[in-house]
């Protein structure tokens, strides 16, 4: 069975698990550009030790490629754990991150999260190049 059997998608203004990509639509050919990836933008996601997202990873599939890019990977590993115990700590990491890409084809940028219990959930947007 394939893993992408296992990848859940929504809508991310009504399920906190999808993550929110914040990218232009259209891009000037081989020019950098941002793109934000975030989760809990409309409903809060659990940032605790027993409930959190641990990585949120980015990638490209230009329209006319048989295969996918990996832009980058976003690791969280900050949830509140502590020798004193769980969510005893004093540190969160939030899971929002930013990736700096350039590409000279249109395609589909897709981003995937990963909740420590409620697994994989992705999102995706196409650019244009011009």
């Amino acid at each position: 069975m394939s893993i992408y059997t296992h990848i859940q998608t929504g809508d991310w203004k009504a399920e906190k698990h999808v993550p929110a990509i914040d990218a232009p639509d259209k891009v000037a050919a081989g020019e950098m550009f941002g793109v934000g990836v975030t989760l809990g933008k409309a409903a809060a996601h659990p940032n605790t030790t027993e409930h959190h997202i641990r990585y949120i990873r980015l990638f490209f599939k230009p329209d006319d490629d048989k295969f996918m890019y990996n832009v980058g990977n976003s690791e969280f590993t900050a949830h509140g754990e502590s020798a004193a115990g769980p969510n005893e700590g004093p540190v969160h990491a939030n899971h929002c991150t930013r990736f700096e890409m350039s590409t000279t084809k249109a395609g589909t940028l897709h981003a995937v999260s990963y909740c420590n219990i409620h697994g994989l959930w992705e999102a995706k947007t196409h650019i244009d190049v011009e």
